[in-house]
């Protein structure tokens, strides 16, 4: 590694960053990057979703202990990390659903958001940035509303006409979408516990999955190994304690297991201002050649 790279994922909630790439950003944490997550939300509508944390203290006060939670999430992964302020839109329910609550992250106007995500891009300067696809990983409105904003700042910070007055232009040279779970990784980790005469908790989810929809591994043209950091990765998840329950499917599939079967992250190039040869095994790769500190 010739250069110190820096690297950008921009997320809906606090949570979203260990639950989504998390080893990934460890990796390059320890190869001496830089690496930056942005939270768009606050998280302050997010339900209490592990019951040890169901206490009337922690419901009172659920957007101060979101915050020390991202706190203790970045320390373990030894990320910077920056907020961007706005409000958790919530994810509505019901048939038909309410409108969102006045003022959210996803009815805040995209030039304003924009401009907000801009402002971080020039000042960080990443070479590379991970967002959510078109779908926002799941059909959260904060995590649709996290794709546009991120492809839009992906598009002006280096224009000097957009947003003149929110930092010296940057272009980043890479934008990627992150991808979790699908039906093949999933399929897999079912097949080896069951090999290994290991109770699996994804029968009935498979046997449910919808045939029809195509699954995210045919999206995917980069696979970063971290197999190495998986451990850090579930540390940052549980210290989301309001968020993650430590007994939940999250940490079925044994760490050895992992490591053996899936040992990677996958994520989509989208856009791409350097040379990408794919499939891909580094979100920088391309970036060495062209970098400028």
């Amino acid at each position: 590694m010739a250069e110190k790279l820096r690297l950008m994922t921009v997320h809906a909630h606090p949570d979203d960053e260990s639950s989504k790439g998390a080893a990934t950003l460890v990796r390059y944490v320890t190869e001496g990057h830089e690496v930056m997550v942005v939270t768009c939300t606050g998280g302050e509508a997010g339900s209490i979703l592990n019951p040890a944390m169901e206490r009337p203290e922690i419901a009172e006060n659920i957007a101060a202990v979101r915050r020390q939670e991202m706190a203790a999430a970045a320390e373990i992964l030894g990320v910077q990390h920056r907020w961007l302020g706005f409000v958790d839109s919530g994810l509505p329910e019901g048939d038909p659903l309410p409108p969102l609550p006045e003022g959210c992250f996803a009815l805040v106007d995209l030039e304003v958001s924009t401009e907000a995500l801009v402002r971080v891009v020039r000042e960080f300067r990443p070479h590379v940035m991970v967002t959510y696809d078109e779908n926002g990983g799941y059909p959260h409105p904060d995590h649709i509303r996290c794709h546009e904003v991120s492809m839009a700042a992906f598009d002006a910070a280096g224009d000097p006409e957009r947003f003149p007055t929110a930092g010296e232009p940057w272009q980043p040279k890479k934008l990627y979408y992150s991808h979790g779970f699908s039906r093949a990784k999933m399929t897999t980790f079912h097949e080896e516990l069951i090999a290994r005469g290991i109770e699996s908790p994804y029968g009935e989810w498979l046997a449910n999955w919808d045939a029809s929809r195509p699954d995210v591994m045919e999206r995917v043209t980069t696979r970063v190994r971290c197999e190495e950091h998986f451990e850090a990765r579930d540390a940052a998840l549980t210290a989301h304690a309001t968020q993650i329950d430590p007994n939940s499917r999250w940490f079925a599939v044994p760490l050895d297991v992992q490591r053996e079967v899936w040992p990677t992250e996958e994520y989509e190039l989208v856009r791409s201002l350097v040379d990408a040869t794919l499939p891909e095994d580094d979100l920088f790769a391309g970036v060495y050649e062209k970098v400028t500190v």
